[in-house]
């Protein structure tokens, strides 16, 4: 798995409305802290990928190849990161 795409904003309200954003589009909350809160695309992969999976596996593994599609697309899918910027000292 890659390491999550990384959003600044600047307040906790941008990061509310970022997070509501992401929601809206597909996306699930994996983690919610003070500052951060990361989130990862909701998908069990494409219609045509089971497809493809199951005509290339059902013969001699009896749809466990679409299973094994499934949790590799869910638990690599997109992740991004939000996170609070906060004012260096100055």
């Amino acid at each position: 798995m890659s390491a999550p795409r990384l959003r600044r904003v600047r307040s906790q309200m941008e990061m509310e409305n970022l997070i509501d954003d992401y929601v809206t589009q597909g996306y699930e909350v994996i983690q919610q802290g003070n500052t951060t809160t990361l989130v990862r695309k909701k998908t069990w992969g494409s219609v045509a990928g089971h497809v493809f999976c199951a005509l290339i596996t059902v013969w001699f593994l009896f749809g466990l190849g679409n299973v094994g599609y499934a949790l590799v697309a869910h638990y690599t899918a997109e992740q991004v990161m939000i996170k609070i910027e906060t004012a260096p000292p100055q």
